[in-house]
Parts: structure tokens; C-alpha cells; sequence
């Protein structure tokens, strides 16, 4: 038995708060004042003095690339402001790297510099002798020197993907610049961690999320992750709760294996599968209804339309498998939301229909919708899984490119005002994800600097921090089935927890950004203490 007393206990719950808790076998049996917990419970107990600190239950980041963000902890961090400082850092790591071997980088942003979209030209210059890639802060596109086109087998007559583009100069030579589905000509050619290394890199990235106060997530990326999470999970050392989404394009193989939503166990279960209906804003892919602004020809890229995607939920559900699609421009979240009103219906259709069991659908980002659509996700029982830090990181790329229509993108307080369910996240490593930092942009909608100023961009959207916090914890544990033991301090309910520096119900909003864990629990264990 532990009993953690003397703190201030937010349990997003009811009891809504309590001085103590006690825990037994990884779970909450009780909570309280501390001589009624104290009493009831200390003989024998270990106890744990928190000296009045606030503790929350345990966050999750609903949407990550652990395997993308375990990896970028290695890479060159090039979300800098300048082309000029970005190719100085890639110089520097080139010096230092063996000749042929890779020099990776994430975080670039064209929008933010001068020149516009670079080129391979710059990366030649400064590293003749090694293959470059450099991931955009979208993880839409990738910048590539002639030396990594060269091993991906990308030249003049190399076709465009049937989901991407290879941008090229005025000859048809590419310029080193990648558009979605070709980008992974280039990671196809980068070698590979094995298994355990990258379960070595994946364990080391729990521990950075522990330190940021979390304690679950579900994780977007491919099979190499999965089989990495199976091995630290076999060798016991999985103390992260994930849940694993699989590529659309495993599919086939999930469904033939009878893998179903929600099967696994308290630490690694399975989630939905993933499907990309467009592209993003910063490379202007995302899916418009209308043109970019100043853009007459682009509306970006539709990869899945409503017939593509209905297909693929069709086989997904006659599973038990829900769906979990990219939805960011009006347009394709448009056809997302036909393609699930008509999956609704197919979904009644099958021998193992329960209505209190419906698929738990979500759509991934919602970031532009049609006044129109907006109601749609809450009618149709689809949770809205969104990252405010996206709202603060792209306000000003939404005005310039979306022009009146950033008056509906990214819109929090609509979609909990029509009924939908919010599941907060990051998309780590496309933002940090540090949960404090989303805390702060969903309840002020303002950048740590205060820009746009005090009442935030499009303040009708914001939130309170209750609701935020909800977002983070049971919004996210309701995706993933776990509501009933997840996402509350409650008797029964996991022992996953966080003490904090700082009270987030009475400190300013603007201090929210500044929060950070002083321990963080899970199942009554410390993964984190800095007490």
C-alpha cells in the first residue's frame, strides 16, 4: 500500500479534489482528506509527504510518432530562422560524420525564411560527401542533397509517386525537394536500426516524456515501431502506455492476423488504423475546398477521397478495427466526414453490431473545416484528436494562406460546443511535446511570447484549463477504450499521476507554458521523480 498525503489533488473526478489517495497493486482505492485516508489506510503503508504540490492524473499525448520523435532526439534540430544558421548546423554535423554516411535533420520551415523552398545546391556545397535529408517541421516533405537523390535512385526520369511529387527546375532535374509520398523514395534508402537499437532509442524517449508528464500516448507510426515496443515490452521495460495505430497499407495483414481495437494489455493495445486524406499546410498539400490564397491554381493534394476511405473502413471495420484518418484542409476533411456517414450505416449492416459498441473513429488534426462540417463529428460519434500547440505554431502561415477561412481552423471551442470528444496531443516530433506547452495554447491561443497579444488569435476558440485538461486525459483515454480505468484519479482507476511545480487552477494562463512534473507515476511506481 502507498499513500501519497498533504498535496492538492485534482482528480478530474468525483471527488473533484482531495489531500490524499491511497494505492494498491498499481491502482487508486481511495481518496480523501489525509486523516481519512491516513487512518484508514497507513498502518503498514508506505507514505509520501508532497508538501501541498498539485497533482493531475497522468497525461496523454493522443497523437505521436514515437519512432520519428526517439530518432529526431538524434537528429539535427533545424527548426531555426534562418536558411543560413540551418546549413550551419548541417555543416558542422558533416564535419563530424564519416564520409557516405547519413547527415539527418527535422524541423525546417520554409515559410519562416527569406528565400522560400531551398534547394540541393545549398546542402552540396557544404556536404560533398555524405547523403543528406532533412525532414520538414510537417513531416510532409523532405529537402534532400544530390548525394541522398543519388541512393534513393531519384533523377530526371524518375516519375512522381501517385501520392507525392518530386519538385523540379526548369529542365525536369529535381530540386531536392520532396512532396509527401515521395519522401519515402529517400527513407527507403537510409539504413535501418535494428530491432533492438531502436528499442534502445525508444526507451530513452520514455524517459523524456516521463520528465514532461506523461504517461500514455498513442503512437502514428509504422511496424519497425511496433516491433520495437514488443521488444521492450517482452524484456519488461515498456512502462509508457501506448497505444499503436497501423499504417493503412497493413491493413490486409491486420485484418488476416485478427488483430482488433483495443486488444493487448495495460501497456501496449492496439488502436486504429491510420489513413492520410491529404497533406499538410506549411508545404501547402492540405486539401482545399478553395485555393490558397495568392495560390489560384493549388489546392493541395487529396490522397484519399471519400470512396478510397469508405473502402478502406468497410474492410477495417468488418474487423473490429476503427479508423483514424489525416484530415488538416477543409476539403478533405469534407470528404472524411461522407466517407464516415456512410461507414455508420455500412457498420449496422454487421452480425456483431452493438449499438453501445460502436467504433471509436477519429479524425487526426481537424485543422480547417467548413462551417457547414463542423457539426458533423459530434453526430456522427467522431472524436476530434487535435494539438493546440498546431493553432500558435501556424496562426500566422493559416492567415496568409487561408485568409478568412483561419477564422474556422483549429476550432476547439466549436467542436466541444457541438458535443464532439477532444483528444489533445502534439504530433511530436512536428511540435515538442511537452503537454504544458498545449495547456498554454489551448487556453490562451497565443505563442510563449504573448504574440498576438493578449486575447490570443480567434480567442472564441479557447478553452478553460479544465477542459484542457480533460482533453489530455479522459478525451484521449476515451479513444483508446480506457475511460473506465484511465484519465481520472478514481478508486480503480490506474495509479497514473503527476505532481507539478505549479498549480494549473490558479496560476495565470500565462504561466501554464512554465509547468512542469516534479514526479510522475505510473501504476504507483515513480518513473520520474526531480522532488
Amino acid at each position: 500500500m502507498l499513500i501519497l498525503h498533504n498535496a492538492r489533488i485534482y482528480s478530474l473526478g468525483d471527488p473533484s479534489t482531495a489531500s490524499a489517495l491511497a494505492v494498491d497493486r498499481g491502482k487508486i482505492v481511495a481518496l480523501g482528506d489525509d486523516r481519512e485516508i491516513l487512518t484508514q489506510f497507513g498502518q503498514g503503508a508506505r507514505t509520501f509527504d508532497l508538501d501541498q504540490h498539485p497533482v493531475i492524473p497522468g497525461l496523454i499525448d493522443a497523437h505521436v510518432h514515437l519512432e520519428h520523435y526517439s530518432l529526431s532526439l538524434q537528429k539535427i534540430d533545424c527548426e531555426v530562422p534562418s536558411l543560413a544558421e540551418c546549413l550551419r548546423l548541417v555543416a558542422e554535423r558533416a564535419k563530424t560524420t564519416p564520409p557516405g554516411d547519413w547527415v539527418l535533420g527535422h524541423g525546417w520551415n520554409q515559410n519562416l525564411w527569406p528565400e522560400g523552398f531551398p534547394s540541393k545546391a545549398e546542402l552540396d556545397k557544404i556536404a560533398p560527401n555524405n547523403p543528406v535529408y532533412l525532414t520538414h517541421k510537417s513531416l510532409h516533405t523532405g529537402w534532400a542533397n544530390s548525394a541522398a537523390l543519388r541512393a534513393a535512385g531519384i533523377n530526371s526520369n524518375t516519375p512522381d509517386p501517385s501520392d507525392g511529387e518530386i519538385q523540379r527546375e526548369e529542365h525536369g532535374n529535381p530540386t531536392g525537394i520532396l512532396l509527401e509520398g515521395a519522401m519515402w523514395m529517400v527513407y527507403e534508402a537510409i539504413p535501418e536500426l535494428d530491432g533492438d537499437e531502436l528499442a534502445e532509442a525508444l526507451n530513452y524517449a520514455q524517459t523524456k516524456l516521463w520528465e514532461q508528464g506523461l504517461t500514455g500516448i498513442h503512437d502514428f507510426d509504422g511496424a519497425a515501431c511496433f516491433d520495437a515496443l514488443q521488444r521492450l515490452w517482452q524484456n519488461d521495460k515498456l512502462r509508457l502506455r501506448v497505444v499503436k495505430n497501423i499504417p493503412v497499407a497493413d491493413l490486409p495483414h491486420a485484418s488476416a492476423l485478427g488483430l482488433r481495437s483495443g486488444f493487448g494489455d495495460d501497456f501496449l493495445r492496439i488502436g486504429g488504423i491510420k489513413a492520410f486524406a491529404d497533406g499538410a499546410l506549411g508545404p501547402h498539400t492540405a486539401a482545399m475546398l478553395q485555393p490558397y490564397e495568392n495560390e489560384p491554381e493549388n489546392r493541395g493534394m487529396l490522397l484519399l477521397d471519400a470512396e478510397e476511405i469508405l473502402e478502406h473502413g468497410q474492410e477495417a471495420a468488418s474487423a473490429g478495427l476503427s479508423m483514424t484518418v489525416h484530415a488538416i484542409g477543409d476539403k478533405a476533411n469534407h470528404e472524411v466526414l461522407n466517407a464516415f456517414e456512410r461507414l455508420r450505416g455500412f457498420e449496422k449492416t454487421l452480425k456483431d453490431f452493438e449499438s453501445h459498441k460502436v467504433l471509436r473513429h477519429r479524425i487526426e488534426h481537424v485543422q480547417l473545416l467548413h462551417p457547414d462540417d463542423a457539426p458533423r463529428l459530434a453526430e456522427l460519434g467522431i472524436i476530434a484528436s487535435m494539438q493546440p500547440i498546431h493553432a500558435t505554431s501556424d496562426m500566422v502561415m493559416a492567415d496568409q494562406y487561408w485568409g478568412e477561412r483561419a477564422g474556422h481552423s483549429y476550432a476547439w471551442r466549436s467542436q466541444l460546443d457541438h458535443g464532439a470528444v477532444l483528444a489533445f496531443g502534439s504530433d511530436a516530433p512536428v511540435e515538442a511535446p511537452n503537454p504544458f506547452w498545449g495547456l498554454h495554447a489551448a487556453v490562451t491561443r497565443q505563442r510563449a511570447d504573448g504574440f498576438p497579444g493578449s486575447e490570443g488569435w480567434y480567442p472564441q476558440q479557447r478553452l478553460n484549463i479544465d477542459e484542457s485538461l480533460k482533453a489530455y486525459t479522459y478525451g484521449a483515454a476515451y479513444a483508446a477504450g480506457t475511460e473506465e480505468i484511465q484519465g481520472k484519479l478514481a478508486p480503480g482507476f490506474w495509479a497514473d499521476l503527476v505532481v507539478l511545480n505549479m498549480d494549473p487552477f490558479t496560476c495565470s494562463p500565462e504561466e501554464l507554458k512554465d509547468i512542469k512534473s516534479l514526479g510522475t507515476m505510473v501504476t504507483g511506481e515513480w518513473v520520474y521523480e526531480s522532488f
